[in-house]
């Protein structure tokens, strides 16, 4: 058997991490100044993770959600305080997909309405729903195309409130990303997601906001959105949560009541993606890694304002996007191979970074110097 092929990959077998730096099978040495998709929050191998997730695989790796897993408990406690919503709850899975589409079922369930309000250039996943509110035809198969999603301009106050006007009494939820990454680092204004929230309140809506990439702290905030002033109702969490175990989860918010069978998963919230997530929250609090985010967000920011031949520079905290007035795709290579630094692309003209939270400034420049020597030979 060979593996289904639908990843463009690059010639590259990475077998080690530690820190914001990871080695190939060559012995190479790579600067990670993406994470895997924003999914290395702490670092590769950091100890306290590593020592986590050794210690429970000894004591117990898993068993289902019939009995009492005390590392739920403890896990949501620190998010909790973590993120500010102490007084929400906590529903665990295994992805980001997982997680919107059990926020999009939970706010139907909650209100009893279906249709829903996504944006473009949104991406929430690739399952059912969260797919049907990907603004990607492409990745849309006919089984999961549907009436009910409706697709508005992003940051755009006027087309909100008149949708809402029109149909607000059927919407049953609003999602949308704090940053969108896929669609090109867009900021959500903060203006935007008040609107969206008065909007919910007024017409008795679900405010479900994604977080799986921009939350666990990458922008200073727990939940990136958050910065607006306003909470959401159902929170959607994953990539950064466990520094690479796979899970997803979603905080809800207390005025959403659950009852027995209405969400399920067998290996969601298991003992060992618990003990990682644990950790993650552990080092996230001790180290003041969402404050570290946050300071040299802002420094590789101006940084790379200063740099020739950079279009926009745009983003929050760790969730940084470089847009270029060329395709990206041969700088990118040249980043990887010639300067050994991995970055991501969001389109053909933007770079995406996603470094860990605990990045240091000379980290960062390495790569600021290594992108100013290739731009100004592209020059």
């Amino acid at each position: 058997m060979k593996m289904f092929d639908v990843y463009p990959i690059n010639d590259v077998t990475i077998v080690k991490g530690e820190g914001s730096w990871v080695w190939d099978d060559k012995g190479n040495k790579y600067l990670d100044m993406y994470g895997g998709h924003a999914v290395i929050s702490i670092g590769h191998s950091h100890p306290a993770y590593v020592n986590a997730i050794t210690d429970q695989i000894h004591k117990l790796g898993f068993y289902s959600n019939s009995v009492v897993i005390e590392l739920q408990a403890t896990l949501a406690e620190k998010l909790g305080k973590l993120s500010s919503k102490n007084d929400y709850q906590l529903f665990m899975c295994n992805s980001g997909a997982e997680a919107n589409e059990n926020a999009l079922k939970l706010a139907s369930f909650h209100n009893g309405r279906k249709k829903v309000v996504a944006f473009k250039g949104a991406f929430h996943g690739r399952t059912s729903l969260a797919v049907a509110c990907t603004d990607n035809p492409a990745i849309v198969a006919p089984v999961n195309e549907t009436p009910n999603v409706t697709f508005l301009p992003y940051n755009d106050i006027e087309a909100l409130e008149a949708h809402f006007a029109k149909e607000g009494n059927e919407i049953s939820s609003v999602i949308v990303e704090g940053i969108q990454g896929v669609g090109g680092i867009r900021v959500a204004s903060r203006e935007f997601l008040r609107a969206i929230r008065k909007q919910c309140d007024k017409y008795g809506a679900v405010y479900i906001a994604d977080s799986v990439q921009c939350g666990c702290g990458r922008t200073g905030y727990y939940y990136s959105h958050d910065y607006a002033g306003v909470s959401a109702d159902i929170y959607s969490m994953a990539k950064g949560i466990a520094n690479g175990f796979p899970i997803g989860a979603i905080a809800i918010c207390p005025k959403i009541a659950p009852k027995y069978g209405m969400l399920g998963t067998t290996f969601g919230g298991n003992h060992l993606a618990c003990a990682g997530a644990i950790a993650v929250a552990e080092v996230i609090e001790k180290d003041k890694l969402m404050g570290n985010a946050a300071v040299m967000g802002d420094y590789i920011m101006s940084e790379l304002k200063t740099i020739k031949g950079i279009s926009d520079v745009r983003g929050r905290g760790l969730m940084i996007g470089i847009e270029f007035p060329f395709e990206t795709a041969e700088l990118r290579k040249k980043l990887l191979f010639e300067k050994k630094i991995f970055v991501g692309a969001s389109g053909k003209n933007i770079i995406r970074l996603l470094p860990a939270l605990n990045i240091t400034k000379e980290n960062a420049d390495i790569f600021l110097e290594a992108l100013r020597e290739l731009m100004a030979t592209n020059n």
